[in-house]
């Protein structure tokens, strides 16, 4: 068996969950959390969006992090900057309520455990536009720990965001891998595929599928968790 860097998307694929309702759900948490200080929900989440776009377009430029504040702050004014404590302060405690929207599946844990002992390196490429703090405890809802990947991608380190092909690029050269001895294990048919435009190769995770866009995906091997290990073994 060829050792291959296996890249693994966080939500949909190590995590279970309907994306969609998770969403939702975290919104209303975050506008509980913020209600009491003067912001309105639904504008609330109208302006994460607009954060999370700037992330989207992110140039490389600047960090995700950087730009997603830059509008954020652009649109509340210099009151959002003040009150980023209280944002850390709600991923480091009240966002651990939205982990009763999402699944489990001893499977995921145990696939990463399993490869890194067969002595693959193993990386988590989840859409960096959450903070690290946000990351590392959804990688403890899937029963690992952050120190399990060589790299966690987040808003901090990160400045390209998926479907982006130079979000894959940059994860390459911050391990120093060839896309050809990679591996993009992920649920979601535009933003983990877009993996395959730098040469890795992709699996499709097809427990939590997301396939907006329609795209005929019976060219990628794809299946659950015994089928992914069993593609592994077979390279």
């Amino acid at each position: 068996m060829k050792k291959k860097t296996i890249l693994f998307d966080l939500d949909g694929t190590l995590l279970p969950m309907d994306q969609d309702k998770f969403t939702t759900s975290y919104f209303k948490l975050l506008a509980a959390k913020l209600a009491p200080y003067g912001y309105k929900a639904n504008e609330l989440v109208d302006n994460i969006w607009a954060g999370t776009a700037a992330m989207v377009k992110n140039d490389g430029s600047r960090s995700n992090e950087k730009a997603f504040w830059a509008e954020f702050s652009r649109l509340y004014g210099e009151k959002a900057l003040e009150d980023m404590p209280l944002f850390e302060e709600f991923y480091g405690v009240d966002f651990q309520r939205a982990k009763e929207f999402c699944g489990f599946n001893p499977q995921a844990g145990e696939t990463v455990r399993q490869l890194k002992d067969q002595g693959h390196r193993v990386v988590l490429a989840t859409n960096p536009i959450f903070p690290s703090i946000a990351t590392n405890l959804r990688i403890r809802w899937v029963g690992l720990e952050p120190e399990d990947f060589e790299l966690i991608t987040t808003y901090e380190n990160s400045t390209y965001c998926k479907p982006n092909p130079l979000y894959y690029q940059e994860v390459l050269d911050k391990i120093g891998c060839q896309a050809a001895d990679c591996l993009m294990v992920g649920n979601d048919v535009t933003e983990d595929g877009a993996a395959g435009k730098t040469g890795m190769d992709v699996f499709l995770l097809t427990d939590c599928l997301i396939n907006r866009e329609e795209k005929d995906i019976s060219a990628f091997p794809q299946g659950s968790f015994p089928e992914l290990r069993a593609y592994i073994e077979s390279l």
